[in-house]
């Protein structure tokens, strides 16, 4: 799994911001490369990316980060 299919997901999705993991069980694929694969695409400038508070039982809530196509 490579850079490319992150980014087909992501174009295919285009008016989503997903997370990772979302990413990560949309393509059956292991979190961990998903996240390397989604920092090489955010340094080449190929993806929006934005923080956001996840809300998670019992300990509050928890920073994600959420990616989109960039057009």
């Amino acid at each position: 799994m490579g850079q490319q299919e992150v980014y087909d997901l992501l174009k295919k999705y285009k008016k989503k911001w997903l997370n990772a993991r979302d990413i990560a069980k949309l393509l059956d694929a292991s979190f961990n490369t998903v996240v390397g694969n989604l920092k090489r695409l955010r340094k080449a400038g190929f993806v929006l990316v934005k923080k956001a508070y996840q809300v998670v039982e019992p300990a509050g809530r928890r920073l994600v980060y959420l990616y989109r196509f960039k057009k």
